[in-house]
């Protein structure tokens, strides 16, 4: 078995029978069941909530977690390459799955009590609950350490009071992992929707990411039972570890997204005539598919090492920025040259390019903008904090 797809330097060798198995189940899924639906989803502002449970049933949410927490246990390859094919239908589509798995289950398996892990973490495998994560504020993006919201202890439990921006999945979810400030120390909790006090607002207007919820979260004197504090998620340090898990999987998702496109520019320009020849023959068309085929190419290689890496526990975090921050970066300039292949027709719902190149803009600014990570990176090497 090889890769179903753009496999130009035949790295399909270095994956086992599991890991084309996944990638070949995905992008079978991704074309029976998102792709002939998303545009139109797209365009409403909605996101296609039947695919939840289809997601759950073929073991894409928290997908590389244990078997006795109701995952299928798979590599963190395998999850890459999961990411890979949904982000290729969209990137909505994606991020709903990273979201579940990378910042909602995941804090809960590596901070959770065993409780917490046997209540949720089967519940969020299936769908049957959907989860969000409450990090950012409107005032706090790439700066969480100087969030407001804040949590007080009181009897049996703690009142978290503040407020959080750009949230995906928050109207939807009936759990909020939410990050607040305990004594002046970051502390993680799991707020139920049911709790008094506490309000998800959709977030409207949105020219990228249409097919994905995004949301406000509002606690207003909330409570929260003591049972529902992730006792070892305390400090910074905590949220931005689940950050490294779902900026991974965008690793993987964005040269999904840069492979739609090159695809569709591929065939257009073998099909497109002018003056008597196909767009292919001309030479700055072949430059620029070139491109695309290379920074994709290496953009796989880039993933597939870093999730090696993260399969062997020796990834580092700055070696996730620098493959996030490589990647969405490819897969925002080849949705350009992609449209300017198209030409008029770019701008057009017939061809997905205009709908990635949208998503992908906010690709390149969530888990970590880009100038962020630069500056990850640069600290790396040089041993100084950039000023």
């Amino acid at each position: 078995m090889k890769l179903n797809g753009l496999d130009y330097l035949n790295i399909s060798p270095l994956l086992s029978d599991e890991e084309l198995m996944v990638q070949h189940t995905t992008r079978e899924f991704v074309e029976s069941d998102v792709l002939p639906i998303i545009e139109k989803y797209f365009q409403d502002g909605v996101f296609p909530m039947h695919l939840v449970t289809q997601m759950g049933e073929l073991g894409f949410l928290g997908a590389h977690y244990p078997k006795e927490y109701g995952c299928a246990e798979l590599s963190n390859i395998s999850y890459g390459l999961l990411c890979q094919e949904l982000e290729r239908g969209d990137s909505g589509i994606r991020s709903f799955v990273s979201v579940q798995g990378s910042l909602v289950m995941y804090p809960i398996f590596v901070f959770g009590s065993e409780s917490q892990k046997k209540k949720w973490l089967p519940k969020l495998a299936s769908g049957e609950t959907i989860g969000c994560f409450g990090l950012t504020e409107s005032e706090h993006g790439s700066d969480p350490g100087s969030m407001v919201t804040t949590a007080e202890k009181v009897q049996n439990g703690y009142i978290l009071n503040g407020a959080k921006m750009w949230i995906t999945n928050g109207t939807i979810a009936d759990i909020a992992i939410v990050w607040a400030k305990l004594d002046g120390e970051i502390q993680g909790f799991i707020v139920e929707k049911e709790f008094v006090g506490f309000s998800a607002p959709e977030m409207k207007n949105k020219w990228s990411l249409r097919a994905s919820v995004t949301s406000e979260l509002v606690l207003n004197n909330v409570f929260v039972p003591r049972e529902n504090v992730l006792l070892n998620a305390r400090g910074l340090k905590a949220p931005l570890q689940c950050l490294t898990q779902a900026r991974y999987g965008i690793t993987w998702g964005s040269i999904g997204s840069a492979m739609a496109v090159y695809e569709v520019a591929l065939q257009y320009a073998k099909n497109r005539k002018q003056f008597g020849k196909s767009i292919a023959s001309k030479q700055l068309i072949q430059e620029k598919l070139v491109w695309m085929l290379s920074e994709i190419t290496k953009g796989q290689l880039l993933a597939y090492h870093v999730g090696r890496n993260n399969d062997n526990k020796t990834m580092k975090h700055q070696q996730v920025s620098l493959a996030k921050r490589n990647n969405v970066w490819v897969a925002s300039e080849c949705a350009r040259l992609a449209r300017e292949i198209l030409g008029a027709n770019g701008i057009s719902s017939d061809y997905p390019v205009m709908r990635h190149l949208m998503n992908i803009e906010s690709v390149y600014t969530y888990e970590g903008t880009h100038d962020i990570h630069t500056l990850i990176l640069g600290e790396d090497i040089t041993g100084e904090t950039a000023i």
